[in-house]
């Protein structure tokens, strides 16, 4: 089993949605978009997902290691902390973020690319999840969620790997992507120090046999198993 960390809410934390604004504000300056990214394929990989228990305000947080060329699974680590702000669409990272965080610490490994379940410049405030722990860490990541949020775009064609723009306005903030012929698609965008195009193909080297990316099923799965084993010892 992974080894399980307790997080506490930093003292300096945002506590009201000015704060974190201004957090965000800050830190938008600091992505890079103009790296290319480790190539898709290569090296290592690793998920990150988070459970709620909203009952007892807890949110567990998992971090997996896969190798990106066979997709085994190298290293694992869970963490498991106080939600640490209020639900705020467009805020939620900094419900989730230290949680995340100490998981990705507690990996007896280097995490290389970091797929989180949500967004990185598909965003409103063009800094989502995967640009905030990207910034943080320094780390490259990208986002892939299950929706396009509030943004606008065509149905990609059927094949799988077709892709369409995400779009606010008529800027570009990600794309859909089919990893399933004639499935429903999953929405792409860039964290940090990753290409759109990169983004995309690590999305699809990802997905060899379901929607979502292998690292988000595992990741899913290991912070929903974090949570209940909180509860029962």
């Amino acid at each position: 089993m992974p080894t399980m960390t307790t997080v506490r809410t930093p003292e300096d934390w945002p506590t009201t949605e000015e704060q974190a604004r201004a957090v965000q504000d800050e830190l938008r300056a600091r992505v890079i978009l103009d790296e290319p990214g480790p190539p898709p394929g290569t090296g290592r990989v690793t998920g990150v997902d988070v459970a709620y228990d909203d009952e007892r305000d807890v949110v567990a947080a998992a971090a997996v290691v896969l190798d990106a060329s066979s997709l085994a699974v190298v290293a694992e680590a869970t963490a498991v902390g106080r939600v640490s702000f209020p639900y705020v669409p467009g805020l939620l990272a900094f419900r989730e973020i230290p949680t995340v965080l100490a998981a990705l610490d507690a990996l007896p490994c280097p995490p290389g690319l970091v797929v989180c379940d949500g967004y990185g410049l598909a965003h409103p405030r063009r800094f989502g999840l995967a640009s905030h722990l990207g910034v943080l860490t320094g780390l490259p990541t990208i986002g892939v969620a299950k929706n396009p949020f509030t943004f606008a775009h065509d149905e990609p064609d059927t094949p799988r790997g077709s892709t369409s723009a995400l779009l606010a306005g008529s800027e570009e903030v990600g794309r859909a992507l089919r990893t399933r012929d004639g499935v429903k698609p999953v929405f792409v965008s860039v964290g940090h120090r990753v290409t759109l195009a990169g983004a995309c193909a690590h999305t699809l080297a990802l997905t060899p046999r379901y929607r979502l990316p292998e690292t988000t099923r595992r990741a899913d799965a290991l912070c929903r198993q974090a949570l209940r084993q909180t509860y029962s010892v």
